[in-house]
């Protein structure tokens, strides 16, 4: 399991743009919807015995917070995360969000 902490997550028009912490190294972040379908996209490869991998975005303690299952698609220079679900989650829980789990066998 992979675990970001976020530092900071803007809204700009129809995506979330900021800044995540992994292992105190620091990586940018976009959130939008499925515009291109469902993706994930990692600044580090990563390999995984299966399609889809588990994103959850979560708050303190883990007790507000929302996951969807998407293809990981490879490495990109941040992380890329496209999922209505989590996008519209954040549209209304923006600031109660903390961390983002990748959770991948």
């Amino acid at each position: 399991m992979l675990d970001f902490k976020i530092i900071k997550l803007n809204l700009n028009q129809s995506y979330f743009f900021g800044e995540v912490e992994f292992r105190s190294d620091i990586y940018k972040i976009n959130i939008q919807n499925e515009r291109r379908g469902k993706v994930l996209k990692l600044p580090f490869p990563i390999e995984s015995k299966k399609d889809r991998i588990i994103v959850r975005v979560s708050g303190p303690e883990g007790v507000l917070f929302v996951e969807d299952f998407l293809p990981y698609k490879g490495e990109s220079e941040w992380l890329e995360i496209d999922s209505n679900e989590i996008a519209f989650f954040l549209a209304d829980h923006q600031d109660q969000l903390d961390t983002i789990e990748v959770m991948y066998e």
